[in-house]
C-alpha cells in the first residue's frame, strides 16, 4: 500500500480559463492559490486544502463532459442552501442536470459548469 496525504487536487481541461476561473470565484468563493503561466491556475477554497487545477485547453483538445471524470462533488455548509447553490449555479452560467434524495433528509442536485463538468452539491 501506498500512503498518501489524500487527493491534493482535480485537473480541468477547459475552454476558456477566465470564464472558468469566474465562475469557480463567484459560485463557490474558490480563490487563486497561484497560477502555473498563462494558462494554468490552481483554486482553493478559504480555509480548505482542496485545489482544483483549471486548464487552457488548445484547439482540439476535449473539455468537459466524455473527458473522463463522471463528476467531483463540494459538500454545502448547510444543506438547506441548495436551492441557493442551484440558482448560483445558473446565473453564473452554469446549470441543473438532476435532484433528488438520496434518502429522506438527503438532498442532492447535480449541477454543471459552462464546460459541462458535473458537479455534485
Amino acid at each position: 500500500m501506498i500512503k498518501t496525504l489524500g487527493l491534493t487536487h482535480l485537473h480541468l481541461m477547459v475552454s476558456d480559463i477566465q470564464r472558468s476561473l469566474k465562475f469557480y470565484q463567484r459560485v463557490f468563493g474558490m480563490e487563486i492559490r497561484f497560477w502555473a503561466g498563462d494558462g494554468l491556475v490552481f483554486l482553493n477554497t478559504p480555509g480548505a486544502n482542496d485545489m482544483i487545477a483549471l486548464h487552457q485547453a488548445e484547439e482540439g483538445q476535449a473539455t468537459g463532459v466524455g473527458g473522463g471524470i463522471l463528476h467531483f462533488g463540494l459538500q454545502l455548509e448547510n444543506k438547506d442552501d441548495l436551492e441557493h447553490a442551484i440558482s448560483e449555479v445558473v446565473a453564473a452560467g452554469g446549470a441543473l442536470k438532476k435532484r433528488g434524495e438520496f434518502m429522506p433528509g438527503m438532498p442532492f442536485a447535480y449541477v454543471s459548469d459552462p464546460d459541462g463538468y458535473e458537479i455534485e452539491l
